[in-house]
């Protein structure tokens, strides 16, 4: 069976102008069920390695990217902490595309409108590659997390903790 053919997205082309290895991973959407963990079962790894992007805005610095793995939430006042922000609050739903270019369940840290202070969680050097959104619903991009802390000039801090 021939393999389908995958169409390159922004942030793809973006990592090929850069030289940077990844792999495009596709895999089934539920509209229904947009949860990291979905992606992780769909994909067949562990959720410690399938990471979400979140964006936050700061009452002193503007808006913020965490990047967390797909079981962990947000710990507002560790990513107030290291963004220099009093405190932040998740970027209301509807200014997510205005402000990124992405959608929900398509937000990649790679390839937003303009750049912000990225912040990946601590575990990502747990793992010898992780799994980040491509930019659209369905594919995922595999990429070494030393290389996606470099491309995207990220800090890595612990900015998440496991959700209950």
């Amino acid at each position: 069976m021939a393999k389908q053919k995958i169409d390159k997205t922004n942030a793809a082309r973006l990592l090929d102008k850069a030289k940077i290895q990844y792999e495009l991973i596709p895999y089934e959407v539920d509209e229904n069920d947009l949860a990291a963990t979905h992606v992780a079962e769909q994909l067949g790894e562990d959720i410690a390695t399938v990471f979400k992007t979140l964006i936050l805005t700061g009452d002193r610095n503007g808006f913020l990217v965490c990047v967390v793995p797909g079981n962990h939430e947000v710990d507002l006042k560790a990513a107030a902490r290291v963004s220099g922000n009093k405190k932040v609050e998740m970027l209301p739903m509807k200014e997510l595309l205005p402000t990124t270019g992405y959608i929900r369940g398509g937000c990649s840290p790679i390839g937003m409108k303009k750049r912000f202070p990225t912040y990946i969680h601590t575990t990502c050097n747990d793992h010898p590659f992780i799994y980040i959104s491509a930019g659209v619903r369905g594919l995922q991009i595999r990429i070494a997390p030393t290389d996606l802390v470099k491309f995207v000039n990220a800090e890595i801090a612990p900015i998440s903790h496991e959700m209950e």
